[in-house]
């Protein structure tokens, strides 16, 4: 199965561009690699335009967003790269209190 998900950026070149740096090959930390992989994501892409950020991931019948929310939140490492990430991204207008990636309804398919 595939989800798709977005979130914005702030608008300013040099943070996009850390931000870049960040997930360029070697940019994260293994830890967060790992956490990825051991809650059932089989692949994880993520493309930008302007400050909007795609994000698709490929997942196995185990996973459950509630069981990675969970684990994340157990983790301390985890948390520290979220909140490093959180310096570079901001909220969709529409998204809910607390809430950083959305996800996002399929409207067509062909």
């Amino acid at each position: 199965m595939k989800y798709y998900l977005a979130l914005d950026l702030k608008d300013d070149p040099a943070l996009i561009a850390e931000y870049e740096r960040w997930h360029a090959p070697g940019g994260v930390w293994p830890e967060i690699l790992e956490s990825i992989k051991s809650a059932g994501i089989k692949g994880l892409d993520i493309y930008r335009t302007g400050n909007r950020l795609f994000m698709v991931m490929e997942v196995n019948d185990d996973f459950s967003f509630e069981k990675k929310a969970a684990a994340d939140a157990a983790d301390p490492r985890v948390q520290a790269w979220e909140e490093l990430m959180w310096q570079f991204q901001q909220p969709l207008p529409w998204a809910k209190e607390g809430e950083k990636w959305v996800l996002m309804n399929k409207i067509f398919e062909l």
